[in-house]
């Protein structure tokens, strides 16, 4: 963990800008993506085309690459107007270091949602007994323990912030490890 803490250690310079990740609230990336264009900020929103196949119909949709991720490329200036930018969370971080990504990342970002063929991203893997916090719904915040999987989609959190030892079920992408 340290080596990849100095990998990728770089605090905001104060005139070079470079690559940050940002979370957005739960379904509002294109919000944020939009309201950081409007105000001249420099942002990326990697965007893939979906087709549902429902009972009654196909719907195509564009859908973010990343689920609550948006990227930005900022020097010092710009790092509060990205924070006070509607639906953003936070920057992402390693401990309380920011994660400066690098340009050839963004790039291969680039490339592949460009690239036109079918791809799927995998989310990180949770283990029982990982630490996590609730990012989306009325229990953002809330933090807990993972006490049980089941399948892919749904998750059995135990949340300890109430007092109470309550089982919530929650979908994995409102899900994110904490320390």
């Amino acid at each position: 963990m340290a080596a990849l803490t100095q990998q990728y250690e770089h605090h905001l310079h104060d005139t070079e800008a470079r690559w940050f990740a940002v979370y957005t609230k739960f379904k509002c990336e294109k919000f944020a993506f939009r309201q950081l264009q409007a105000k001249g900020i420099h942002a990326y929103l990697p965007i893939q085309k979906v087709t549902k196949r429902y009972a009654r119909k196909i719907k195509h949709l564009e859908l973010p690459l990343i689920s609550c991720y948006v990227f930005v490329k900022v020097a010092k200036p710009h790092y509060i107007p990205v924070l006070e930018t509607e639906h953003i969370l936070e920057f992402v971080k390693i401990g309380k270091n920011l994660i400066a990504i690098p340009e050839k990342e963004i790039d291969i970002l680039k490339r592949i949602v460009g690239g036109g063929k079918p791809f799927e991203i995998e989310t990180t893997r949770y283990q029982v007994g990982d630490r996590v916090e609730i990012i989306a719904g009325g229990l953002t915040g809330m933090t807990g323990t993972l006490v049980t999987i089941q399948g892919e989609k749904r998750f059995i959190v135990e949340l300890e912030t109430l007092g109470y030892s309550l089982n919530l079920q929650v979908e994995p992408q409102v899900l994110r490890k904490t320390a």
